[in-house]
């Protein structure tokens, strides 16, 4: 473990063609350098970061596949740090520094001093197999997208006469591009999962729960097979932006609980799907769904609960290789009997 006198925060503003370095060395800031975002820049970049018997903490923002690679090509390396830090976290830190400007080497310096002063989680890089299966998720979740638009001006152009007929079968031909297109990646996706033991465990795991089918189960593990794998489960449900978030100020101000939403979108909205069909086939939580609804929570809060839950199962079930078992998660009330209570304060919240 290195003494925090021998670390040196750098912070690096990731773009399409140039990556920004802030870098303050022994106390004394470095003059801004600019590296290519390519290969032989990454290379550069690494060459120039590391010094003997001095460590590098680096920190970038987590904003898309541009930063994939540097952080690829600066983790694990002799002398190096990697944390890949939340865009928001980044931004509400921007601004508790009152930097009123956005310029890349003023972002650049911003992510120096985050790294200076913000606790520090390391960037575990995925393995090869979970990168190309978030890859192919991700794209399978923009063709759905593209799919369900084009859905809709398929329905509005067979609703308009003045829509001419060449424009309906441009559409259509669309439309079957994109279905083969999802239906093509998606096998490509499950041959990837297939050829990994620990990937292929989980995906099995993941069908054993009601609710999550097999498009449901690509895309909820494309996104949790990418995470460090000594996260907890409460820093699962922050990374999805699932944790609550509470607004009290003095005696007066009060504002309704609401979820965080400062994580990953692409998991909350795999999870959706298989809690709306979770509360209607899966007894268990069917039953913890109707206790929070006679609580007093809105229909809504009460989905977004479920999905919580089953992340937590989801979890349990990656952790003890172990399928879904819904008394688990909560008890139906003839269980509860001999068991105890049924639910806690924490989790009706």
């Amino acid at each position: 473990m290195h003494k925090s006198d021998s670390l040196d925060p750098c912070g690096i503003e990731v773009s399409a063609h140039q990556l920004h370095v802030a870098l303050r060395r022994d106390e004394q800031l470095v003059p801004l350098k600019m590296f290519p975002n390519t290969p032989a820049g990454h290379q550069a970049l690494r060459r120039w970061l590391r010094r003997p018997g001095r460590t590098v903490r680096v920190c970038l923002e987590s904003t898309g596949l541009y930063g994939l690679d540097v952080a690829l090509a600066l983790s694990g390396q002799a002398g190096l740090e990697v944390m890949v830090a939340n865009p928001r976290a980044v931004r509400h830190f921007a601004t508790a520094l009152m930097e009123r400007s956005k310029t890349d080497p003023l972002d650049a310096a911003v992510l120096r001093e985050f790294a200076a002063r913000m606790p520090f989680q390391r960037w575990t890089a995925p393995s090869p197999a979970a990168l190309e299966l978030h890859a192919l998720a991700r794209r399978i979740t923009a063709l759905v997208e593209m799919h369900t638009a084009e859905k809709n001006r398929w329905h509005a152009a067979h609703a308009s006469q003045a829509i001419p007929a060449a424009v309906r079968r441009d559409v259509a031909r669309s439309l079957r591009a994109n279905r083969q297109a999802i239906a093509r990646l998606t096998q490509e996706a499950c041959r990837v999962i297939t050829g990994d033991p620990q990937l292929r465990l989980q995906f099995a795991l993941l069908l054993t729960v009601c609710g999550i089918a097999r498009r449901s189960t690509v895309q909820i593990l494309a996104e949790l097979a990418v995470l460090a794998p000594d996260l907890l489960v409460r820093q699962w449900v922050a990374h999805s932006g699932l944790d609550p978030r509470e607004y009290r100020s003095g005696s007066s101000v009060h504002k309704k609980v609401r979820i965080s939403k400062s994580g990953n979108r692409h998991l909350r909205r795999a999870l959706y799907m298989p809690a709306l069909v979770a509360v209607r086939h899966e007894p268990h939580l069917r039953a913890f769904y109707q206790h929070l609804l006679g609580q007093g929570k809105a229909k809504k809060q009460a989905l977004v609960a479920v999905m919580r839950k089953l992340l937590h199962a989801i979890y349990g079930m990656f952790k003890h290789g172990q399928p879904f078992d819904g008394s688990k998660v909560c008890r139906l009330p003839e269980e509860a009997v001999v068991a105890g209570p049924i639910f806690s304060t924490a989790e009706a919240t």
